[in-house]
Formats: C-alpha cells, sequence, structure tokens
C-alpha cells in the first residue's frame, strides 16, 4: 500500500469522490468557493459523507506549489500497489498493455494513464526507481486515471517484459527509427506497447525483449512526439482495430 496521498484539480477530486477504488477521507475548497463545480465536489462528496472543509487559497499554493489546483483538493489513503507478481493475473486474450521505461515528468506519466484508461489498457507498467511516480502533478494530469487503472511498479523491468512475453503477450517498441509504420504493422492480442523515457528512449535491455518495434509517421521537420502524445496514439491505433 503506498502511503497516503493528496491530490488536486477538479477532475481528479471528483473522479476520486466517484471511484470505489479511492478511499477519500477528506476535501478541502479554497474559501470563499460557491461556484458551480464546487458545488458538485460537495456534492459528490455529500454521497460519501466525506467531510468537506474551506481553506485560505494559501495553504493550498502551499500544499501544491506550481501546480493550478483550481481551489480544491483532496486527502486520499494509499492506493494498493501492484508488482511484478500481479503481472500475469492481469494478461488476457484481448488483454492492452502500456509500459513506460524511465519516464522522467510526472505530468507524462499522468497523461500517459489518462490515454492507456480512455483507450481501454489494462494496466500501466512503470520502474519502481529512476522513473516518475504518483506525485500530485501526476494525479492531476491523469484526471482520475489513477482511480480506475491499475499502476503496476516493477523492480526489474526487463524480467517483468519476460514474464508478460511467456503469457503470451506480445511486445511491441515505439521509436522514431523504428523499421515499420504503426498502421503497417501487426498488432495482435494480448499486446504491450513499449515507449522510452523523455531524454534516452528505449534502454538496450528493453529494446532486446520487443517482438517487434513500430515508429509513428510525422511530417517533414518534426523529431518526435512527447512521449504521453505518442503512446496515445499508438492505444488508439490498437483500439481502432479492436
Amino acid at each position: 500500500m503506498s502511503p497516503g496521498r493528496w491530490i488536486c484539480g477538479v477532475h481528479a477530486v471528483l473522479a476520486a469522490l466517484e471511484s470505489p477504488r479511492a478511499a477519500v477521507e477528506a476535501v478541502e475548497l479554497a474559501a470563499p468557493r460557491r461556484d458551480r463545480r464546487a458545488a458538485r465536489v460537495r456534492a459528490a462528496a455529500a454521497r460519501r459523507r466525506i467531510p468537506v472543509r474551506e481553506v485560505p487559497r494559501a495553504e493550498l499554493d502551499a500544499r501544491f506549489p506550481g501546480l493550478p489546483h483550481q481551489g480544491v483538493a483532496a486527502r486520499c489513503a494509499g492506493l494498493a500497489e501492484l508488482d511484478e507478481a500481479a503481472l500475469p493475473g492481469l494478461v488476457t486474450a484481448e488483454a492492452l498493455l502500456l509500459v513506460l521505461d524511465g519516464v522522467q515528468d510526472p505530468r507524462n506519466l499522468g497523461a500517459a494513464l489518462r490515454s492507456a484508461a480512455a483507450f481501454g489498457a489494462a494496466a500501466v507498467v512503470v520502474p519502481r526507481d529512476r522513473a516518475a511516480g504518483l506525485t500530485p502533478a501526476a494525479e492531476k494530469a491523469a484526471a482520475g486515471a489513477a482511480e480506475r487503472l491499475p499502476l503496476v511498479r516493477v523492480t526489474n523491468l526487463a524480467r517483468a517484459l519476460d514474464r508478460l512475453a511467456e503469457a503470451g503477450v506480445h511486445l511491441v517498441g515505439a521509436e522514431a527509427d523504428a523499421p515499420t509504420a504503426l498502421a503497417e504493422a501487426e498488432l495482435p492480442r494480448p499486446l504491450a506497447f513499449i515507449l522510452g523515457g523523455e531524454a534516452r528512449g528505449l534502454r538496450r535491455l528493453t529494446r532486446e525483449r520487443c517482438h517487434s518495434r513500430v515508429a509513428i509517421p510525422m511530417a517533414e521537420g518534426v523529431e518526435s512526439l512527447n512521449v504521453s502524445v505518442a503512446a496515445a496514439v499508438c492505444l488508439y491505433e490498437a483500439r481502432r482495430r479492436g
């Protein structure tokens, strides 16, 4: 179980209040807050009998430095963490997974979680070390996806990929210099897309475990996409094919 955490932003807090997976303990609103969105938050909290208190906006500013918290926050119990042992149980005949190899920016992690939830992924897999975790910035970018979609944190990503392959998952790495365009690639299920971190892309041991690699064609002069955008494109293509 991860330690208790704070989340912020209207969408993230509402998603937590509406998710049975999220153990919301308290909600805070910047005073005075009487607009329609605050009313939605109050109503959602009331349905679950969760206390709401008004606090000075400066208190939220201090708790979420640099984040646009929108005057809304919630304290939640920690999410149950999944590790490598959970991977075989996530693999079904039609499973779609997203693996992120060393994404450092928590906002990219959050955006990727949101895309994974939107396109029906079963889970997102990340390394435990040298990678972004579920910080308030990640949860805000996820807009509630962290409450709906398992995040699997593994100690050894290469070993985790081996376990997925043993379970029959087709591992597809996404890289700009890959030999096959995404639209032309075979994407058999169960399927996992693997994307590298912002700075160095896929690591050697990760690349060696890919059954195939795909590229997203782009206009001349554009080198690459943000990792969370690339993840969304890949997941959409898999979802489009059904």
